[in-house]
């Protein structure tokens, strides 16, 4: 193989030519694009370098001649022969090998294999500049500390989802699912397994299972040599799957041939598309372009370019050099520019804000008006769900004003139902307790940046610990490096929607614990560090690898800004608590107190062991306790702070020495001291989660849930009034229902958002909400009480990148558009965001706007689906909606923005509406006065509002579609 067939062969793969077969993601795009890529390769590249050489050569041939003319001249007027000068045999030498093109080709081609190849394995790039052999270089700008992983400069964009879930339908109806039965790895998995590398292969023990109209074909994905291939693998399967199919299942292997592979199968295209969609592609760089470009200069500087070269007496040889290096570092950059453009490309649509495809609303009974009863009663879904849910059975009005806390869902309902019911509402975003969204949680962060801008007060995440089979995805030999890139890209996020005050815990454990602090000491600064509480999660009967009870696990806590940073008391019931059970309670003017002793601490501390005078002149001392040496609780600097601030009692008569704990009243009257948190929790084992969930769902378990009272107790940590709380991990819902649980018991007015792509978010994350607010006590699947609280949340489903890159429509014909320099440059740097233009910013959706539709991936299927373009739209200008109204094919949508803006939305359906209709609802709504309120108004389509500016540089009347393109892309 000749250094140029290398070259081709190692830009197929970077470009991807190789994954002809996949039609899904990027591949789907680069395959309408074959063409264009292959006469880049083939052809383009190989005449570049020889237009450059040649051009270069004829030059430095001149060059190199006059040199060669000059020495012999010396030579000749010395007396000496030209035959006896090594130096002008050598020059000579060197311009007889200058014409041979062909070498200094393949030497080019060797360097651009050489340097491609070393970034680039399946599907990503990896950041790995080389200083010498085996020696990489980072990037360090003088911090104290620095750090680096393998992908920091990179977006994760893998979801376990796509592990886990995958299955095709066949033509007559019946469903093939891909399932792992053992996704086990090993822990800590940094680097690979010496010469081992996961891969995909058949569960040999028990290779299908049917189950009526679907069939379970189990794999599992494991360490093998890499001797071992993939593919070898997939071989095997289909054998086997074929052998062992039943009957009914046939169509499984129907043709689904291919222009590489005329003889392909149905099964053996889905079992492709399976194992390389979990294989490839779990990054995007953020800059590509830059960092290549980088690492050519640097490569060319230590690996072409030698400081001998540079040395040398004879400068006429590095003058040689430089056609080699011209010509590598140019077509070099042109690779570079291309494959910049295709991740430029993937980042874009990455980043792209993505749709709202459904919304929905969960509201309670005592909220909606009896004029709906009528509606209610028919609906005979929701009757069902209700009686599933909540084991009630409705069947008249009565039982609809007896059942106030019955969850109504208006999924169930028409569009026409869930307008006028929203319509009720006078301030629809202030009414609604929380929100969930079944959504990738960097894609819900991303879209809920304008909106939540330092709005939330509490983050609490309990993130895949990255253990090897807890369902996080990573790359063989990245684990961690996977892991931080993950966890970087969307604390970032979290950063800038946090408010002043707030904080932000993590749950981790060994196996990520130092990585996650030294981040978020990145992140956050360390100086925002609160604490690293140990948490017992469970009893001690398992075990790490070496045989260690594994019993603990940490909440870490860092603060958005520390400046003034108070972290609050615990609540602590008094008459409850050991502690205090034998301390009277007395009064003064500050209120209740109640006293607890100053006593030992148990551990000696110097500044501990002093004595305390009682006012009868006699000393006091600490007592000791198993031994241990005499020392107070408090050290002297603080017991005299004490002393002088009256929270301390001495009493003469006992000769003992008191702490006070004033007492507050809650909402409900219920009374407490306040204690200080602690940063060991004891009493928060995963046990507890798993029974809470379990008498919920009637024993349905869920892997490691935590415990409400966890989370109450680090929300109360950063208690403030009408907080917001976010949990993007949501799992099971545990922080909607310890945030509703706490509202229940102290009548507060706390809000939560719950973020969760699980597929079990419709079957336990929403449902677990629904049950929770109808009541707190559950058996068997069975509420115990209807202790119900008056309680709406909004639930929403998001686009995902998959959806994204599977909708994308590009247009051809483009590169006609130019010639010579301009049509390279198109294909290098503009083609696919040109050609992607027509639909990424289709104006088209506005004309009616209610009926736009995405195909929507479902079990590997496209379903075509609606898109709620009202919603996307107040999340892109971060609206907060006060009230919804809708007349005909007019939907009016008022609020303000987060930043104060009062704005009125007017969609409309342009086909059906004139714009005359529109400005006489708007007149019949909006008296003249009322109108003047708004600070903007955005309308789509054409229109002939009365456009004025608010001041010289903004006009109140705005396009939806400009605005919607501008923010989506930002």
């Amino acid at each position: 193989m000749t250094n140029y067939e290398k070259l081709q062969s190692i830009l197929r793969e970077l470009f991807e030519m190789d994954k002809a077969d996949l039609d899904f993601g990027i591949y789907r795009i680069m395959n309408q694009k074959r063409k264009e890529v292959n006469e880049f390769i083939d052809k383009t590249l190989p005449n570049e370098i020889k237009s450059i050489l040649s051009n270069t050569q004829s030059r430095d041939t001149v060059s190199l001649q006059a040199a060669l003319d000059k020495i012999g001249q010396n030579l000749d007027e010395a007396g000496v022969a030209r035959e006896s000068s090594e130096k002008y045999l050598s020059l000579k030498e060197q311009i007889a090998s200058a014409t041979d093109v062909n070498a200094l080709e393949q030497e080019i081609f060797s360097h651009l294999a050489n340097f491609f190849k070393r970034y680039y394995k399946e599907g990503d790039f990896i950041s790995q500049r080389r200083y010498k052999k085996d020696v990489y270089a980072i990037p360090y700008e003088g911090e104290e500390v620095k750090l680096h992983w393998a992908n920091a400069d990179q977006y994760y964009i893998k979801t376990s989802e796509y592990l886990k879930n995958y299955n095709f339908k066949l033509s007559n109806g019946k469903k093939v699912h891909f399932q792992l039965k053992e996704a086990s790895t090993e822990q800590n998995n940094n680097k690979t397994q010496g010469d081992a590398e996961r891969r995909f292969a058949i569960y040999a023990e028990q290779p299908i299972e049917e189950n009526g109209s679907a069939l379970y074909i189990n794999f599992t994905y494991e360490p093998h040599k890499k001797t071992v291939k993939q593919s070898d693998l997939a071989d095997e399967a289909l054998k086997i799957i074929q052998q062992n199919i039943p009957s009914n299942f046939a169509d499984a292997f129907v043709k689904a041939p291919t222009e590489k592979n005329k003889d392909r199968t149905l099964i053996e295209k889905h079992l492709n598309d399976f194992i390389s969609r979990n294989s490839f592609d779990y990054f995007i760089h953020k800059d590509l372009g830059g960092f290549l470009n980088r690492e050519l200069d640097f490569f060319i500087k230590n690996e072409v370019l030698y400081i001998d070269d540079i040395a040398t007496e004879q400068p006429e040889f590095f003058v040689a050099q430089l056609s080699k290096i011209k010509a590598l570092k140019t077509v070099g950059r042109k690779i570079i520019a291309f494959l910049a453009q295709i991740e430029e490309f993937q980042k874009k649509l990455w980043l792209k804000k993505k749709f709202v495809i459904r919304t929905d609303y969960c509201i309670t009974l005592d909220k909606i008006p009896e004029k709906y009863y009528d509606e209610i009663l028919a609906n005979a879904a929701q009757l069902e769900e209700w009686q599933t849910l909540f084991d009630v059975t409705i069947t008249k009005k009565e039982d609809l004003a007896f059942e106030q806390f019955l969850v109504l869902d208006t999924k169930f309902f028409t569009e026409s139902f869930k307008d006028r019911l929203l319509g009720e509402f006078d301030n629809l975003d202030e009414e609604t307790d929380g929100v969930l969204i079944n959504s990738e949680n960097f894609q819900a962060l991303n879209l809920m940046q304008e909106k939540y801008e330092e709005e939330v007060d509490t983050v609490y995440i309990d993130p895949p610990y990255n253990t090897g089979n807890d369902g996080f995805c990573y790359k063989d030999g990245f684990n961690s490096s996977s892991w931080l890139s993950f966890m970087s890209n969307r604390l970032i996020m979290t950063k800038i929607i946090m408010s002043k005050n707030s904080i932000l815990y993590t749950s981790t454990d060994d196996n990520e614990n130092n990585n996650s602090l030294y981040l978020m000491n990145t992140i956050f600064g360390k100086e925002n560090f609160l604490s690293n509480m140990i948490r017992k999660n469970k009893s001690g009967s398992g075990h790490d690898s070496k045989g260690l009870a594994i019993e603990y696990d940490y909440v870490s806590a860092y603060s958005k800004e520390f400046i003034n940073k108070q972290i609050n008391q615990n609540p602590i019931d008094v008459e409850n608590d050991p502690k205090y059970k034998y301390h009277d309670a007395y009064l003064n003017e500050r209120g209740k107190y109640y006293l607890r002793d100053l006593d030992y601490k148990g551990s000696y501390s110097e500044s501990g062991d002093y004595p305390i005078m009682l006012p009868n002149g006699k000393e006091i001392y600490p007592g000791g306790k198993f031994g241990r040496p005499n020392t107070w609780r408090w050290s002297k600097d603080k017991f005299e702070w004490g002393i002088k601030n009256d929270f301390i009692v001495i009493d003469n008569e006992k000769e003992k020495v008191y702490i006070k704990q004033y007492q507050y009243v809650d909402n409900k009257g219920e009374k407490y001291i306040r204690t200080l948190p602690y940063r060991a929790l004891m009493n928060f084992s995963n046990a507890i989660g798993s029974e809470e969930v379990a008498g919920i769902f009637e024993g349905n378990s869920f892997s490691f849930p935590k415990p409400t009272a966890l989370v109450s107790y680090l929300i109360k940590i950063n208690e403030i009034n009408n907080s917001l709380i976010l949990d993007y991990f949501a799992g099971s819902g545990t922080t909607g229902h310890a945030t509703i649980k706490l509202n229940r018991e102290d009548g507060g007015k706390r809000k939560y958002i719950l973020v969760e792509m699980g597929t079990y978010f419709d079957t336990v994350t929403k449902p677990r909400i629904q049950k929770v607010i109808y009541s707190d006590n559950w058996k068997n699947g069975k509420p115990q009480d209807k202790d119900g609280i008056s309680q709406m949340f909004k639930y929403q489903v998001l686009e995902s990148y998959e959806d994204v890159l599977n909708n994308l429509q590009l247009s051809e014909g483009k590169k006609d558009l130019f010639e010579g320099h301009a049509q390279e440059e198109y294909l290098l740097k503009y083609m696919l965001d040109i050609e992607s233009r027509d639909h990424l910013f289709a104006i088209d959706i506005f004309k009616n706007p209610f009926d736009y539709q995405l195909k929507v991936t479902e079990n590997n299927e496209l379903i075509p689906t609606k898109v709620d373009l009202v919603e996307t739209f107040n999340y892109l200008i971060g609206l907060y909606v006060e009230r919804i109204q809708r007349v005909k094919d007019i939907k009016l949508v008022e609020g303000k923005t987060r930043t104060g803006e009062k704005t009125l939305i007017i969609w409309r359906n342009t086909e059906t509406t004139a714009d005359e209709e529109v400005q006489r609802v708007f007149r019949k709504l909006y008296d003249s006065v009322r109108s003047q309120e708004f600070d903007q108004i955005y309308i789509n389509g054409d229109h002939h509002f009365r456009n004025f500016r608010v001041e010289p540089e903004r006009f109140k009347v705005k396009m939806i579609e400009q605005e919607f393109f501008k923010r989506m892309f930002e």
